[in-house]
C-alpha cells in the first residue's frame, strides 16, 4: 500500500504538540513499517528545509515525478512531493473551488493528515488526526489571523468527509461527536506517545522538594529552586495565573529563594504575560527562557520542584506527561482532556482559582509524602503513552481502510 503523509505543518520548524506528534509518529512509522511504501506532501513557498526532520534526511524532493503513477523510491529514500505553491493559495482554492483534487495529481492508496490541513480528494481514502477543537469553544484565545485560518480550513466538512478520524483522547472524540455530529464508529482514539529523551532520573534526589542541579546554560538561567511552566506563552495556557500564584507563594518564608521559570515560544498576546510579570513585586525572580530544545526541556523538568500547567483547554497535553517522565510532580488544570490523560497522577486545580493553584504547588513542595506519591504515580502513568503503541494502532487503522 502507498501512503502519502501531509507534513506541511512542519514547514515552520516549530515544536508545538501537533508538530511533535507528526515528527514522532512519522519517524516511528518509517522505523517499524516494512510493508507499506511512504511518500510525503511538503508543499509550500517558504518552509524549513526537510533536513530539520532527521527521519527524512535521505529523502528525494520531487516536483512531479511521482505524479500520475509514481516512481518507487530507492532503498532508504522517501519521495517528497513539493509543488512550491504558497499554501494560502492552495487553502483558498480547496475551500472555495474544492480544487485541485489531490488524488488526481498524486497517485496513492491513502492520504494521512496528522492535522486538519485542508486537502480536496476525489475518491482516495483520507485519515485525519484531530487534536482538539479549542478554536470552536474559545475563539477569543486566537488572533484574527488564526481565526481566519481555522475558517478557511472548513474543519467540519473535513471531519465529515474523512474516511476515518483519529482522536488523541476520549475527550476529543466526544467533542467531535457533539460539535460536528461525527458518528462514534468513525473515530478511533489513539493516545500519543512520549519521546525517548524524556527519561526519568532514578536517583533519590527527585524525591526532594527542590532540584539538585542547575538547568542548562542559557543567557538567563535559574540557579535556585524553581517552579516550572513549559509550553506556548498564550492566553489558552493561562500563564498569567502561574505568575499570580507565584506572587502568592513568594510572600511565604519557604519560597523566598524560589524562582519561576517560564519556558516556551511566545504566542498570541504574549505581551500581556510580559506585563503581568513586569507588574509582579517579584519580577526579578521570574525568568523567561524562550523556546527550548528537547534536551534542554528534559533538564528543566528533571530539576524543577514542581511543574504547573493550569491550561484552560487541552486535547491531549504533552508537557505534563514529559514532566512526569522526568520525575517532576505535576499540578494541572481539572479541565478538558487533562484528567483523562493524567488520571490520579497529578494534583488538579480549578484554573480560574489562583489561590488554589498556589496551595497545590505549596503542598507538593512541603508535603514530602504526597510528593513521592505523585512522582511514583507519574512514572506509572506514562507507561500508557508509548510511540510504539501509537504507531501500531495507527497502522491498524490504515489496514482497515485499504
Amino acid at each position: 500500500m502507498r501512503i502519502t503523509i501531509d507534513i506541511r505543518l512542519l514547514a515552520k520548524g516549530g515544536a508545538s504538540g501537533i508538530e511533535e506528534y507528526t515528527r514522532n509518529l512519522t519517524s516511528s512509522l518509517l522505523s517499524v513499517d516494512r510493508v507499506n511504501d511512504y511518500s510525503f506532501f511538503y508543499n509550500g513557498f517558504k518552509k524549513a528545509p526537510i533536513s530539520q526532520f532527521s527521519a527524512l534526511s535521505s529523502s528525494r524532493h520531487l516536483s512531479d515525478n511521482i505524479l500520475e503513477g509514481g516512481i518507487p523510491p530507492a532503498a532508504g529514500e522517501y519521495p517528497i512531493v513539493d509543488w512550491k505553491i504558497p499554501n494560502k493559495i492552495l487553502d483558498f482554492s480547496s475551500h472555495f473551488l474544492n480544487w485541485p483534487k489531490i488524488d488526481s495529481l498524486i497517485k496513492t492508496d491513502l492520504f494521512f493528515s496528522p492535522h486538519f490541513n485542508i486537502l480536496s480528494v476525489k475518491k482516495t481514502p483520507r485519515v485525519i488526526t484531530f487534536h482538539d477543537l479549542s478554536f470552536i469553544h474559545h475563539p477569543y484565545f486566537f488572533s484574527i489571523r488564526q481565526k481566519f485560518w481555522h475558517w478557511l480550513q472548513n474543519v467540519k466538512k473535513q471531519a465529515q468527509s474523512a474516511t476515518q478520524i483519529i482522536a488523541v483522547s476520549e475527550f476529543t472524540k466526544t467533542d467531535l461527536i457533539n460539535v460536528f455530529g461525527i458518528p462514534a464508529e468513525k473515530i478511533k482514539v489513539i493516545y500519543s506517545g512520549i519521546s525517548e529523551e524524556f527519561k526519568f532520573v532514578t536517583s533519590d534526589h527527585r524525591q526532594g522538594g527542590a532540584g539538585q542541579r542547575p538547568p542548562p546554560q542559557r543567557d538567563k538561567q535559574a540557579t535556585r529552586p524553581y517552579i516550572l511552566y513549559l509550553g506556548t506563552l498564550e492566553p489558552r495556557k493561562n500563564v498569567e495565573a502561574v505568575i499570580r500564584a507565584f506572587n502568592i507563594l513568594k510572600t511565604k518564608p519557604d519560597f523566598r529563594n524560589f524562582q519561576l521559570i517560564l519556558a516556551g515560544r511566545p504566542g498570541w498576546l504574549y505581551g500581556n504575560i510580559l506585563k503581568e510579570a513586569a507588574h509582579s513585586p517579584f519580577q526579578k525572580d521570574i525568568v523567561f527562557l524562550g523556546a527550548v530544545r528537547s534536551a534542554e526541556r528534559a533538564d528543566l523538568y528533571r530539576n524543577a520542584s514542581v511543574f504547573v500547567y493550569p491550561s484552560f483547554f487541552e486535547g491531549f497535553g504533552f508537557p505534563p506527561l514529559e514532566a512526569q517522565a522526568c520525575g517532576c510532580p505535576v499540578v494541572a488544570s481539572l479541565r478538558t482532556s487533562l484528567p483523562e490523560i493524567l488520571g490520579d497522577s497529578a494534583l488538579f486545580i480549578d484554573p480560574w482559582r489562583v489561590e488554589e493553584t498556589a496551595a497545590a504547588i505549596e503542598e507538593l513542595i512541603g508535603n514530602q509524602e504526597k510528593r513521592r506519591e505523585l512522582i511514583q504515580a507519574g512514572f506509572k502513568n506514562i507507561q500508557r503513552f508509548r510511540w510504539e503503541k501509537t504507531t501500531a494502532a495507527t497502522l491498524e487503522v490504515f489496514k482497515t481502510i485499504v
